[in-house]
């Protein structure tokens, strides 16, 4: 039990629930294994609300996957907590962005910028920068100056999301002992460069309107998946938002191999606690090695791509792996797009969860992803 009163619900059961009742919810191979349809559980009771959880038939598309829990607390959900001094560094954990901005100064050249932050968004620093001071060593400079002030914690890991950035990066970062990560799980510093361009650039008189963005992302074909990194099943799956923030605990408890973010700073904090959000689940018998070689990767996102009949994992900045398959017809095409369609409206928001059986009570991997579009700046 919680400290919510409510029962702790693995994934699993409920895909299977909903594998069996639904036709068009089942399980699907991973490159390893061959699909086949998980037989069915028997109903298992809420402790909370006293009856059994049951797959909600007859929904329009984008949430034929849903079924019925216990409703979780909110209490999980992870918040920006609020400070004083947002200046002063906080936390083991920064994202980082430095490139130009759509501003030009007096000359008519590109102003640039460095911005600083961590995932809870409770310390942010940002700082211009002439064209004429675009190098490492004076990045380098910006990020000692901050660390010296009072109070300061020295991060032991570094994100930026920018690739075409990584040497100036790098090489500022690089006398400061900290691990310095190309990700684009960065979801917190994307959010503050967009709000940044509506409330501080757009105002600002030299802003330039016709500027091009300057971020790249070049994505090519998915790779094959490594051995380590394969499962035996998957199958996709909704799970309501206060129940995910359950299962984020156990991940910041230390219970579970994963990652998760502070949906306000990533621009999700207008979903309610009973809002289904999409994932994937993933079985396997090797559950454990298997969330601690996923969680060696710096997971993005997981996006169903129609054209290749398969799930693309994105992580880094630009890798791409061909996650798992499925046998493409009509019925199949659907899910998957209906998938991404209730992805888009939670603003991105989805998650991956590895457990070792449909039967298991907890997840031994449990991820917070989110999809969002490059940003503008």
């Amino acid at each position: 039990m919680h400290a919510s009163g409510v029962t702790r619900v693995g994934v699993s059961r409920q895909v299977c629930a909903a594998a069996t009742k639904n036709p068009s919810v089942r399980p699907c191979a991973l490159p390893t294994a061959p699909s086949h349809r998980y037989q069915q559980l028997p109903p298992r009771a809420s402790a909370a609300e006293g009856r059994p959880l049951r797959f909600i038939s007859g929904l329009d598309s984008a949430k034929k996957w849903r079924w019925n829990v216990a409703k979780a607390t909110s209490e999980g959900e992870v918040q920006s907590s609020s400070v004083d001094e947002l200046s002063i560094p906080k936390g083991t954990t920064w994202e980082l962005d430095f490139c130009s901005r759509p501003l030009v100064d007096e000359k008519g050249k590109k102003v640039w910028e460095l911005l600083v932050c961590n995932p809870e968004r409770t310390f942010e620093y940002a700082r211009y920068f002439p064209n004429n001071l675009v190098n490492s060593a004076e990045v380098k400079r910006a990020l000692l100056a901050l660390l010296d002030l009072p109070g300061a914690e020295r991060p032991s890991k570094v994100r930026y999301f920018r690739g075409q950035m990584q040497t100036i990066i790098s090489r500022a970062l690089s006398e400061l002992d900290v691990k310095v990560v190309p990700s684009r799980r960065c979801f917190t510093i994307i959010a503050w460069l967009e709000e940044r361009l509506e409330a501080v650039y757009r105002p600002d008189p030299r802003f330039q309107a016709d500027a091009q963005p300057p971020y790249q992302l070049d994505l090519g074909a998915p790779q094959d998946l490594p051995d380590a990194l394969r499962g035996e099943k998957w199958a996709f799956v909704e799970f309501p938002l206060g129940a995910l923030l359950e299962e984020a605990k156990a991940v910041g408890a230390g219970e579970a191999f994963g990652a998760t973010f502070s949906l306000e700073a990533a621009g999700c904090a207008d979903l309610s606690p009973e809002t289904l959000v999409p994932g994937v689940a993933v079985f396997s018998r090797r559950s454990q090695p298997l969330s601690a070689w996923t969680n060696s990767l710096e997971l993005a996102s997981i996006t169903a791509d129609t054209d290749r009949a398969c799930l693309v994992l994105e992580t880094g900045v630009s890798t791409r792996w061909r996650y798992g398959s499925y046998r493409r017809s009509k019925e199949t095409t659907a899910e998957s797009e209906a998938w991404e369609a209730a992805k888009a409206a939670t603003f991105g928001l989805h998650f991956l969860a590895v457990q070792s059986d449909p039967e298991a009570e907890k997840c031994d991997g449990f991820w917070m992803l989110q999809e969002r579009p490059p940003p503008q700046i």
